[in-house]
C-alpha cells in the first residue's frame, strides 16, 4: 500500500510544516500580481483534484481533463507555477536541515547530532580509540569530492544567486529572534528574489560550453566551500577537543577535483585549450581569493612596534621584500611604517599579484606563499596574539592547503579506443584495434618504458593527444604537481590500454627528472574506469595483469606505488540492471583489494557515481557504511555532479554538514571497520543469485528487438537531447542510437521523466524472487537486517519506487501507440508489482518508505504538483510530435515541464 494518508510532520519538523505553508501562500500572491486572481484559481483547482485522485486512488481522467488541449504558452505558466512551489520547498527543507543542526547545538544534551563530527568521535572513543591512534589516522585522509560537468538539471546560475538570497532570507530569523519590521523586510526581500525568478526564463536557449560550466562549479568551489573551509577545521578541532581532551595541529584532510575541461570523453569541445584556459582561470580566481583575503588581514594586524614584540624573522622579510619589491616597497604610507604585520602583508599582496601576473618575483609555489603566512601565524603566538589576529591568519592557512594555488585538481578522461586509434596511426598498423590485448603490452612496452620513442604521426588523433599531455607537462612546470590529477580511461579492459597512455604521455612531453643518463618517469596517476558490469567482473585479472608488468611497476614504483582505479556505477546499471551494478561493484571493490594486497600496491577508489540512485547516487554516509570492510582506508574520491552538487553544496550551511558528514564516515569506517563477518560468504551467493537473475530480467527486456522503438516514444528523450543542458552530446560522437551508445544520464533523466524510474528497479523484483526460491526468504531478510550492504540496497530501491508512479508511466507508455505499449508495458507493470512485494516483504514494511517517514512526507508535499506537470507533458509530447517535432513553443513548454519534473522529484540523472 502507499503511505498512510494521515502520515503528519514530526514536532521536530513542526516549523518545517509552518514555512512551506507561509511560503506557498507567498506563491500564490505572486502569481496573481504577475498573471492574475483566475490563474491561481486554476492552479488551485488543478492541485485540489490531483490530491483528491492521490486520496482516493481515483482516475486519471478528472485530472487530464483539467490539462489536455492548454495553449503551449499557458502549458508553460501553469508548469512555472509548480515549479515555483518545488522551488519554495526544498528551499525550506534545506533551510530546516540548519534550524534542526543548530537546534542540536543548542540543545547542550550532549547528544550529538548523528552524523556529525562529534557523533563520528564519540563513536570512535567508546569503541576504543586512543587521541595517538586518532592522530595517526588525520595523517593519512584524503577525502576529494571531484565536481563534473555532467548535467542533470538546467538551472542557470541567475537563478542559483537568486535563490542563495531566497535562503538567506528565511535563515536570518532562524532564531526567532527578528522584530515584526525585520521580519517583514526578510519577507520582502524573499518575494523580490521570487518574482525576479518568475521573470527570468529556467535556461538558457544556447548550450552552455565549458567555460560556462567551468564557471558553474567555480560558484561552489570559490562562493562557498572557500569561505566555509575553517569553519570545517574549526568544527573538527573543537569536536575532538571536546570528546578526547587534548589540542591537535590537523593536517589536510580535504581536497577538490573537477572535470570540468579535463573530460574529452565524448565531448570535441575539450582538448589541449581547455585544459590551459581552465588551469588558468582557477589560478586566477583562487589568487585573487587570496589577494582579497591578504587585504582584510592587513587591516587587522595592525600591530604596532613600539607596543607589542613581533618575531625578527617577520622584520627580516619586511626588509628581503623591499629589495625584490622596490615599487611596492616605495607605495607604502609612511604612518603605516611602524606596522610590520601590515608592511609585509602589503609586500605579500605585491608578490602574490607579480604570481598572478607571471612575473619572475612572484612566489614560486604555494609553499613559499605558506612560509610567509607563517612567519606572521608564529610571530602572532610568541606575542599573545592568539586573540589579536592569529584565528583569522589561521584560516587563510586552511584554505591555502586545501585550495593551493590551483583551486581543484583538474582529472583528465579519455575512451581508449581514442587512445588505440592514435597509436594504430602511429604504428601504420591498420589491424592494431584488433590484435591480442597481450601482444600490443608487448609492442607498448618499450615505448612506455621510455627505451624507443612512439613514432609521431601527423592526423588529428596524435596531434591533439600530443597537445593534451604538452598542457599537462607545462601546467606541472606553471601550477605546480597539485594541480593535475588523475588521467582517467574509460572502457579500459587491458594492460595495454594503460600502457598506451603511458607511451602518448612521454611522447606528449610529459616526463619529470629526466636528464642525459636518466629517461625520466611520467609524473602522472593513471586511473584505469572498470564501468561495465563485465569490465568490473574481470577488473581484478585486468589489475593483477597490469601489476605483473614490470615497466608499469617502475611507473608506480614513483607514484609511491599507489594505483587509483575508477569505479563505472553510471554504465554499469545502463548495461546490466542496478542489482547486477550493485553487486559487481561491491565484489569487484573486494576482489581488486586482494590483487593490490598481493602484489604490495596500495589501492585508491575513485567513485564514479551519478546523481541518481540508477547511477550510484546515495548519501555518503550510507555508502561508505556499505562499502567493503578495508575499501575505504582513509581515502575517499567521489564524483558529484548535476543536482547533487546543489543539494549538497548550494548552501554554506549545508555544505560543511556534507563535509562533515563524509569526514565523519571515513573516519569511522577506516580506524574502526565493520568486523569480520561469519555469514558473509554465504550471503554473496544469495546477492550473487539476485544479481544474474536481475540482471538477466532486465537485459531480457531492454534486450529486445523493439526496445529502442519503445523507449524513445513513452519517454522524452527526443526533448532531452534538444535542452541546452551541458556541452557533451547525449551520446558518443559517430554512432547511432543504440542502447549501448547512449549515455546513462539521459537514459536514466528520461525515464525519471516519465515516471517509470526503469533503470532503478526493472529485474531487482525476479531477482529477488529467484534468490528466495534457491535460498530461502529467511536468509534474504537477515540479510536486509545485518548487512549494510543490501540493506542499503533495499531502502534504495523502496525509495525509487515510491518517486516513480505506474499510472503516469502508462500514460507516457500510451505515447507509443498500442503495439508497442502491449508488448512493453505490461512486462513493466508486472516487474514493477513483484519488485514491490519483495522489497516490503524484506523489509518487513507495510507500504514504502515506511522506515523513512520524513522521506515520504518530503514526496507526498509534492505528488500534487508534480502529477499534473507530468500529465501536461504527455500532452505536449503527443503534440509536440504530431507537428514534426516543429513546434517552437509546444518546445518551450516542454523543457520547461522537464525542468518542472526535475525539481519535484529531485533525483532524475
Amino acid at each position: 500500500m502507499n503511505a498512510p494518508r494521515n502520515l503528519e510532520f514530526a514536532s521536530p519538523d513542526l516549523p518545517l510544516r509552518d514555512d512551506v505553508r507561509r511560503l506557498g501562500a507567498l506563491v500564490g500572491d505572486m502569481l496573481v500580481e504577475q498573471v492574475s486572481p483566475a490563474f491561481l484559481d486554476e492552479v488551485e483547482r488543478v492541485r485540489t483534484t490531483a490530491i483528491a485522485r492521490r486520496q482516493n486512488g481515483g482516475e486519471m481522467e478528472s485530472l487530464s481533463a483539467l490539462l489536455d488541449g492548454l495553449a503551449p504558452a499557458h502549458a508553460e505558466a501553469l508548469v512555472r507555477a509548480f515549479s515555483t512551489y518545488f522551488q519554495v520547498v526544498n528551499i525550506a527543507e534545506r533551510v530546516h536541515r540548519i534550524r534542526r543542526r543548530r537546534d542540536y547545538q543548542r540543545a547542550g544534551t550532549g547528544v550529538p547530532q548523528p552524523d556529525s563530527l562529534h557523533d563520528a568521535l564519540h563513536r570512535l572513543k567508546d569503541k576504543g580509540v586512543t587521541p595517538a591512534e586518532l592522530g595517526g589516522w588525520l595523517e593519512r585522509i584524503d577525502i576529494e569530492p571531484v565536481f563534473t560537468a555532467h548535467p542533470t538539471e538546467a538551472v542557470r546560475r541567475a537563478l542559483l544567486e537568486k535563490e542563495q538570497l531566497m535562503v538567506a532570507a528565511l535563515i536570518d530569523d532562524l532564531d526567532g529572534g527578528r522584530t515584526p519590521d525585520e521580519r517583514a523586510a526578510d519577507l520582502a526581500r524573499f518575494r523580490m528574489a521570487l518574482t525576479s525568478t518568475w521573470q527570468t526564463a529556467d535556461s538558457s536557449p544556447v548550450r552552455p560550453d565549458v567555460e560556462d560550466e567551468r564557471e558553474h562549479v567555480g560558484f561552489y568551489l570559490t562562493e562557498v566551500l572557500y569561505r566555509i573551509m575553517p569553519a570545517f577545521y574549526e568544527t573538527l578541532e573543537q569536536a575532538i577537543g571536546e570528546t578526547f581532551g587534548i589540542a591537535t595541529e590537523l593536517p589536510r584532510l580535504l581536497r577538490f577535483g573537477t572535470w570540468v575541461g579535463g573530460d574529452m570523453d565524448g565531448n570535441p569541445n575539450v582538448d589541449a585549450g581547455t585544459i590551459r584556459n581552465t588551469l588558468q582561470v582557477q589560478r586566477r580566481n583562487i589568487l585573487g581569493k587570496y589577494l582579497k583575503e591578504l587585504q582584510q588581514l592587513a587591516t587587522l594586524l595592525t600591530q604596532t612596534i613600539s607596543v607589542v614584540a613581533v618575531d625578527p624573522q617577520v622584520l627580516a622579510q619586511v626588509e628581503r621584500y623591499r629589495a625584490l619589491l622596490p615599487e611596492a616597497a616605495a607605495a607604502a604610507r609612511p604612518r603605516h611604517a611602524d606596522m610590520p604585520y601590515r608592511l609585509l602583508i602589503d609586500l605579500m599582496r605585491a608578490r602574490l599579484q607579480a604570481t598572478l601576473e607571471d612575473r619572475d618575483e612572484g612566489y614560486e609555489s604555494p609553499e613559499a606563499f605558506a612560509a610567509d603566512i607563517d612567519l606572521i601565524r608564529k610571530s602572532l603566538e610568541h606575542n599573545r596574539g592568539i586573540h589579536a589576529g592569529w584565528f583569522s591568519v589561521r584560516r587563510l592557512v586552511w584554505r591555502l592547503r586545501t585550495f593551493g594555488f590551483h583551486l581543484a585538481r583538474l582529472d583528465v578522461r579519455q575512451e581508449s579506443s581514442m587512445h588505440a586509434r592514435a597509436v594504430a596511426a602511429a604504428l601504420g598498423d591498420e589491424q592494431w584495434e584488433s590484435r591480442d590485448a597481450v601482444d600490443q603490452a608487448t609492442r607498448l612496452g618499450a615505448y612506455a618504458a621510455g627505451t624507443e620513442a612512439l613514432p609521431q604521426a601527423d592526423d588529428p588523433g596524435n596531434q591533439r593527444l600530443d597537445a593534451v599531455f604538452s598542457a599537462l607537462g607545462d601546467a606541472r612546470r606553471s601550477h605546480g604537481g597539485d594541480a593535475v590529477g588523475a588521467y582517467v580511461i574509460s572502457m579500459a579492459r587491458s594492460r595495454a590500454d594503460v600502457l598506451t597512455v603511458l607511451a602518448l604521455a612521454r611522447r606528449g612531453g610529459l616526463v619529470a627528472d629526466a636528464g642525459p643518463a636518466s629517461k625520466g618517469h611520467v609524473p602522472l596517476d593513471i586511473a584505469p574506469l572498470f564501468e561495465t558490469v563485465d569490465d568490473l567482473r574481470q577488473g581484478p585479472d585486468t589489475l593483477r595483469d597490469l601489476l605483473a608488468d614490470p615497466v608499469y611497476r617502475e611507473h608506480l614504483a614513483a607514484r609511491d606505488n599507489v594505483q587509483m582505479v575508477m569505479l563505472g556505477y553510471s554504465d554499469s546499471g545502463k548495461d546490466g540492471g542496478i542489482a547486477a551494478s550493485r553487486w559487481s561493484l561491491q565484489r569487484a571493490q573486494v576482489e581488486l583489494m586482494q590483487a593490490a594486497e598481493e602484489l604490495g600496491i596500495k589501492l585508491t577508489f575513485f567513485h564514479g557515481r551519478g546523481g541518481s540512485l540508477s547511477r550510484g547516487g546515495s548519501k555518503t554516509t550510507r555508502a561508505v557504511d556499505a562499502s567493503p570492510r578495508g575499501s575505504v582506508d582513509g581515502r575517499l574520491r567521489v564524483t558529484e555532479q548535476g543536482e547533487a552538487i546543489h543539494r549538497r553544496y548550494g548552501i554554506r550551511a549545508l555544505a560543511l554538514r556534507s563535509l562533515e558528514q563524509a569526514t565523519g564516515a571515513v573516519l569511522v569506517s577506516s580506524i574502526r571497520p565493520r568486523a569480520p563477518e561469519p555469514r558473509e560468504e554465504r550471503w554473496r551467493e544469495v546477492m550473487a543469485t539476485v544479481a544474474d537473475a536481475s540482471s538477466r530480467a532486465y537485459r531480457g527486456f531492454v534486450g529486445a528487438p523493439r526496445f529502442m522503438d519503445y523507449f524513445r516514444s513513452a519517454t522524452p528523450i527526443d526533448v532531452i537531447e534538444r535542452m541546452t543542458l551541458g556541452s557533451r552530446p547525449s551520446r558518443r560522437l559517430g554512432q547511432d542510437a543504440a542502447l549501448t551508445n547512449l549515455r546513462a544520464i539521459p537514459w536514466v533523466f528520461a525515464w525519471s521523466q516519465a515516471r517509470a524510474v526503469i533503470p532503478g528497479w526493472y529485474g531487482v523484483g525476479s531477482g529477488l524472487q529467484a534468490a528466495v526460491a534457491a535460498h530461502g526468504e529467511d536468509v534474504l531478510r537477515e540479510m536486509g537486517r545485518d548487512w549494510p550492504f543490501f540493506k542499503v540496497f533495499l531502502d534504495d530501491i523502496s525509495m525509487v519506487l515510491a518517486k516513480g508512479d505506474i499510472d503516469i508511466a502508462r500514460m507516457f507508455s500510451h505515447l507509443a501507440g498500442d503495439e508497442l505499449h502491449q508488448e512493453f508495458f505490461p512486462r513493466i507493470e508486472a516487474e514493477h508489482s513483484l519488485t514491490r512485494e519483495w522489497v516490503l516483504r524484506l523489509n518487513g514494511n507495510e507500504w514504502l518508505l515506511q522506515h523513512d517517514q520524513r522521506l515520504a512526507l518530503s514526496i507526498r508535499l509534492r505528488n500534487p504538483y508534480v502529477d499534473p506537470i507530468s500529465l501536461l507533458q504527455v500532452d505536449l509530447l503527443r503534440r509536440w510530435r504530431a507537428s514534426g517535432r516543429e513546434d517552437e513553443a509546444l518546445l518551450r513548454a516542454l523543457v520547461a515541464s522537464v525542468n518542472g519534473v526535475s525539481q519535484g522529484v529531485q533525483n532524475t540523472g
